[in-house]
């Protein structure tokens, strides 16, 4: 399966009814016959007086399965027209697509990881990116930073989290262990002794199930509520209702 990174940054404006999360999921609906969302990953870049941002200087990137790589083109073609028709004025709006064979996905990841603690410019972003598509929709264009960062911070595969996974906005709460493996989600327990969730056992996610993008992978950290019962950490508060819709 060849895989393709499609990163979104600043699509949206401060009294917007939805964010680049949700933009970035319903990405979904414009790919190319053939192609597949694997998921949608929430990057957390630096916050910092210097840097403009809507709300939470967060960036997303996709993550989509194509049968082979004649399909990175019309991905972009697909990723282009989403963004123009669904980013809105005032806003900025940044789109960095990148083949997951491409030999510049280290140093995207480098970058990214800079993103996270210091100010860089549309420059930067320019000249990591080494040709992969990059490209401004609107504004200052300074969609174009995060745009590539969320790239690059989704093949480290070591920072944010999921908003899309196999359709985990459908999945009860409470929900068991193996419902969640079943659909490619580790449940992991960071209590003192590092026990091992059983496959009956049940999570609650307070109707909120975000797992993390750990070593590539979807991963739901829980702690023990009783037994044979797990509670999931870092649930939504409600001053966080615009980020992820």
């Amino acid at each position: 399966m060849y895989i393709v990174y499609v990163g979104f940054d600043d699509t949206d404006t401060i009294d917007a009814d939805r964010g680049t999360g949700k933009l970035a999921r319903w990405f979904e609906k414009a790919l190319p016959d053939g192609c597949r969302l694997r998921g949608v990953v929430r990057q957390q870049l630096l916050v910092d007086p210097a840097i403009p941002y809507t709300s939470h200087n967060s960036s997303a990137c996709a993550l989509v399965e194509c049968p082979d790589p004649s399909f990175l083109n019309p991905v972009i073609a697909s990723a282009v027209r989403h963004i123009e028709d669904y980013s809105l004025p005032g806003s900025d709006p940044g789109l960095c697509v990148v083949s997951g064979q491409d030999p510049n996905l280290g140093n995207l990841a480098d970058f990214g990881l800079t993103c996270t603690k210091k100010v860089v410019g549309q420059a930067d972003a320019v000249k990591v990116v080494n040709g992969a598509h990059l490209s401004g929709h609107g504004g200052t264009h300074d969609g174009i930073i995060g745009a590539a960062a969320a790239v690059g911070l989704t093949f480290h595969g070591w920072s944010g989290r999921f908003v899309e996974y196999g359709g985990l906005r459908d999945f009860p709460s409470p929900v068991s262990v193996e419902a969640l493996r079943a659909a490619g989600i580790i449940v992991v327990s960071i209590d003192r002794d590092a026990q091992i969730p059983a496959g009956n056992d049940i999570v609650e996610t307070f109707g909120w199930l975000r797992p993390r993008l750990l070593s590539g992978k979807a991963v739901l950290i829980v702690k023990p509520k009783d037994r044979g019962l797990w509670e999931s950490i870092g649930r939504k508060h409600r001053k966080d209702k615009r980020e992820e819709t």
